[in-house]
């Protein structure tokens, strides 16, 4: 496909999308839909896309991403294998994708707006700009060392620089390693050794919340116990001077030297992009893989069409580009759909509770997407903070990182949309790499359910498991979320543990990808996500496993043991309840040393895994081969003494009322 036959059919699709909300044909929606046999609707195109995968997926890949070497093979995966692979023998760069293809029909069109800290500062950078930034910063991590095939780890906040960043990885053919800028020095430096990587790319201070952060501080610790890590390579976000060691290169100055034209790598489709770790139930982060073509290529198809994405809107993601969120809805999916993508460094507070709708108002945003965490904490604060602003730019309103209440769903509806944005609470996950389950796309009138992800996108195919692993058939029913077949977007493995990807994604249901949550099918039909069904708590949309705040808690010399679990909270979605033991010799007082956990966790791993609540314990309640039975405790904590179900393995019963007593008598108004 030429570039300049890319552009017009942008403009193509746009022209095609706003005819099919008026009721046009399947063809005007999605163009390659004409070529397939017997789709004349939406619910037809998506039934077509799982029944013919190949063919669905070949035709979009053939005319959304730009070839250096057309593939051979559509797809070759075994699931129970953990064997995925797509678009085999094709060659093509992420960065072409994602800036030279546009720079040739469009180069003054606005790629980034960065909504800096402060309001009314924002920064614009074309996709020219962004194509010079990317190509000088290639050339300069080529010239200090880094090869195809290296990983550099980015610790940025949300800026055109860390967006650059992750571009010149991708056009010398290096992955990065993306770590969101609040974990802690010890985070950092176990995912940098576990990434192998040699360079690091930071800034001197981060600002956020009016407050500053020292970044580079929290790199130099971290880089203390990573002997591999040869440079790291410093942009000055803010004037105040930091301490620079041989180390250290000053990375404006550095890329000013540079060429700005950067030969793209030919990469294979199944070549890594990058690498992002996650918590698991065990204690140790995972790092998780993508590739090249299928996931590029799945994050822009969601991207336009679970928001209707059209050209020439201002796609605001409010995500962090160190979750998987910023990198598939801030970066990949709106630079390869040739979109402008808002990336936004504030909080949804500072300076005021009107942040989010006052940016709106100023970048004229047309798609705003956002955590439940915050429309909770929003709606706290009233309809005035919203209403003062003008929000008529606003056609898609989402959610993202949790399942979105009712009460929290109806007025981001009314208040913040008026009624007339529909709102789309999307369901995926790091592992998927994309959206997988929405309420659009659909047909254009098609109901939504408040608080439920409803749909599966164009090629998932969702189930139900029951206990014993059997596929349940029937609507109304319960069970554990797994995937049938798989997609484009999904993540390949576990960055040098294939063996923990294949048991923890596709052995537990042999032939189906288990998702780790829960979920309702209505009787309609739909997609209702209940929560996870394993030892992860989901903190304002951020997995963080209970083993790994247990392990810091376990850490403290006062503890001899403890047991983390999640409950209910109004703004966080879930809180971190934790249970200590303390050793029979200690006599420290409770509140003091409550604060000392709470410390030593958000110092460990980050702020938002700190625990809400700490309950001291003589003993917890365990099975008679010593494991720990946190859903026990998760009962008590959420106040569900009734519902403790079989308690015929336990130890000893009288640990559970002892508990419970606890519990009653000092924390149950928490």
């Amino acid at each position: 496909m030429s570039l300049i036959s890319f552009g017009s059919r942008v403009f193509r699709s746009y022209y095609l999308h706003v005819l099919g909300r008026r009721g046009c044909s399947t063809a005007a929606f999605m163009p390659e839909s004409a070529g397939f046999d017997g789709v004349s609707s939406r619910s037809a195109l998506h039934e077509f896309s799982v029944s013919n995968s190949e063919t669905f997926w070949a035709a979009l890949a053939r005319h959304r991403l730009s070839w250096m070497s057309p593939f051979h093979t559509v797809h070759d995966c075994d699931l129970s294998r953990g064997r995925i692979r797509w678009f085999e023998g094709g060659k093509l760069n992420v960065s072409v994708n994602c800036l030279d293809r546009h720079v040739q029909t469009c180069p003054e069109k606005v790629a980034l707006i960065w909504e800096k800290d402060e309001p009314g500062s924002e920064v614009k950078v074309t996709y020219r700009q962004l194509l010079d930034m990317t190509c000088r910063l290639g050339n300069l991590l080529r010239r200090r060392g880094v090869k195809k095939g290296d990983c550099v780890t980015i610790y940025m906040p949300p800026c055109p620089l860390a967006v650059a960043s992750m571009l010149a990885c991708a056009r010398i053919g290096a992955a990065h390693n993306v770590v969101f800028a609040g974990f802690s020095a010890e985070s950092l430096s176990e995912r940098i050794r576990d990434a192998q990587s040699s360079i690091v790319i930071t800034v001197n201070q981060g600002v956020r919340g009016g407050k500053l952060t020292q970044l580079k501080k929290t790199v130099d610790t971290a880089v203390q116990s990573c002997p591999n890590v040869r440079h790291v390579f410093v942009s000055m976000r803010t004037e105040n001077p930091v301490a620079m060691t041989e180390r250290d290169v000053d990375m404006e100055e550095e890329m000013l030297k540079e060429d700005a034209v950067c030969e793209p790598a030919a990469m294979d489709s199944e070549d890594v992009l990058f690498m992002l770790y996650t918590s698991g139930s065990t204690g140790k982060p995972k790092g998780l893989v993508h590739t090249q073509a299928g996931y590029l290529l799945y994050a822009a198809v969601t991207h336009r069409y679970v928001f209707g994405y059209s050209d020439g809107d201002v796609f605001g993601c409010v995500a962090d580009i160190g979750w998987i969120t910023g990198h598939s809805y801030a970066v990949y999916g709106p630079l390869a759909n040739g979109g402008t993508t808002v990336l936004f460094e504030s909080t949804p507070v500072y300076p005021d509770p009107g942040r989010y709708w006052e940016t709106v108002q100023r970048l004229k945003i047309n798609q705003f997407y956002g955590a439940p965490t915050a429309i909770r904490l929003l709606l706290k604060y009233g309809d005035q903070w919203v209403q003062k602003y003008d929000r008529s730019s606003l056609k898609t309103l989402g959610t993202v990182g949790e399942p979105i209440n009712t009460e929290a769903w109806q007025w981001y509806y009314s208040v913040v949309g008026g009624e007339r944005c529909p709102v789309v609470d999307t369901w995926w996950q790091t592992e998927t790499g994309g959206i997988c389950i929405a309420p659009r796309p659909s047909e254009p009138d098609a109901e939504i359910i408040p608080g439920m992800a409803m749909r599966p996108f164009f090629g998932i195919k969702p189930v139900l498991m029951d206990t014993k692993g059997k596929v349940l058939t029937s609507n109304d029913a319960n069970g554990a979320l797994c995937i049938a077949q798989p997609w484009p977007g999904m993540a390949r493995t576990i960055h040098n543990d294939h063996e923990r990807f294949k048991e923890t994604y596709c052995q537990q249901y042999p032939g189906y990808f288990s998702t780790g949550d829960g979920a309702h099918r209505s009787k309609e039909g739909y997609y209702q996500i209940t929560g996870r069904l394993d030892d992860v708590i989901n903190v304002s949309g951020h997995r963080i496993g209970t083993a790994e705040i247990e392990d810091v808690v376990n850490q403290c010399p006062d503890v001899a043991e403890s047991a983390v679990v999640g409950y209910s909270h109004d703004i966080k979605g879930e809180g971190v309840y934790a249970f200590a033991v303390l050793k029979k010799s200690v006599e420290a007082e409770e509140g003091v040393l409550s604060k000392q956990l709470k410390d030593l966790v958000s110092q460990k791993i980050a702020k938002y895994a700190s625990p809400d609540c700490i309950q001291f314990v003589e003993r917890l309640p365990k099975t008679r081969s010593g494991k720990i039975m946190r859903r026990v405790l998760r009962k008590i904590v959420e106040g569900d003494t009734n519902g403790l179900g079989d308690l015929s393995t336990v130890d000893d019963p009288a640990v559970i009322q002892e508990i419970i007593q606890s519990h009653n008598k000092h924390f149950r108004k928490q």
